[in-house]
C-alpha cells in the first residue's frame, strides 16, 4: 500500500488526485468560487524529495473512509481546508475513545486506538464544533453515527469529551467520558493545506 517512508507511488498519487478532483467538481456547493487548479497547485507546493506529507495525509483520510474534500478557504493565508465529507463518520476510524490518556485509563476492553492519537499519526486534526457545524450547514452528515470533535481543555481535564451528530434535522453536541467508545462513533478531521 505504501513504502516505509510514507510516500505514495506514482500510481497512487495519480489515482488519489483524480479522485479528489472528481469529488471537488461534483460537490461545488462545498467550495463555491474555488478552482481545482488552484487547490492542486497548493497541494503540489508540499512536494519534497521524501514525498508529499499533505498528500499522504489526504490518502490516509481517503483510505479510512473520510472522503476528503475542500470545505473552507482562508483568503488571508491562502490555505485550503479539507474536511471528511463522508455521509457517516469514517468507517476506518470508529470504535475509538477520545485520546491517549483515555485509552491508557481503560483497564479492560480497550479499543485499538484513540481519536486524537489516530489523527496525530495521520497528520490531521479533529474538527472543532464550529467546523462541524459549518459542514452540517453544507449537507446532512452523521445521521446514523456520531463523531468525536475537538474538546476544550477545561472539559477534558474533568474527564469528559465532546461528540456530535445529526438527528431530527438538528445538530447536537453531547458529552461522554473520554474513555468511552462505540461502534458507531468515530471522528471527522480537517487537514489544512
Amino acid at each position: 500500500m505504501k513504502n516505509n517512508n510514507n510516500q505514495l507511488t506514482a500510481a497512487q498519487t495519480q489515482s488519489l488526485l483524480a479522485l479528489l478532483q472528481t469529488r471537488f467538481e461534483k460537490n461545488m456547493h462545498r467550495h463555491k468560487a474555488l478552482h481545482w487548479a488552484d487547490v492542486l497547485n497548493k497541494i503540489e507546493t508540499h512536494n519534497t524529495k521524501n514525498g508529499n506529507p499533505k498528500l499522504f495525509s489526504l490518502y490516509q483520510m481517503e483510505q479510512t473512509g473520510g472522503e476528503p474534500d475542500v470545505v473552507q478557504y482562508d483568503k488571508k493565508t491562502g490555505s485550503y481546508f479539507f474536511y471528511d465529507c463522508a455521509a457517516e463518520t469514517p468507517a476506518g476510524r470508529r470504535s475509538t475513545c477520545y485520546d491517549e490518556e483515555a485509552l491508557e485509563s481503560r483497564k479492560e476492553h480497550k479499543p485499538a486506538n484513540s481519536a486524537t492519537g489516530m489523527a496525530a499519526a495521520m497528520g490531521i486534526a479533529l474538527l472543532t464544533e464550529e467546523q462541524y457545524r459549518h459542514l452540517q450547514q453544507l449537507e446532512a452528515v452523521d445521521q446514523k453515527t456520531s463523531s468525536w470533535i475537538h474538546t476544550p481543555a477545561a472539559i477534558r481535564k474533568l474527564g469528559g469529551a465532546l461528540f456530535c451528530d445529526r438527528r431530527y434535522n438538528q445538530v447536537f453536541v453531547y458529552h461522554n467520558g473520554a474513555q468511552s467508545y462505540y461502534a458507531a462513533r468515530g471522528f471527522r478531521a480537517v487537514l489544512e493545506i
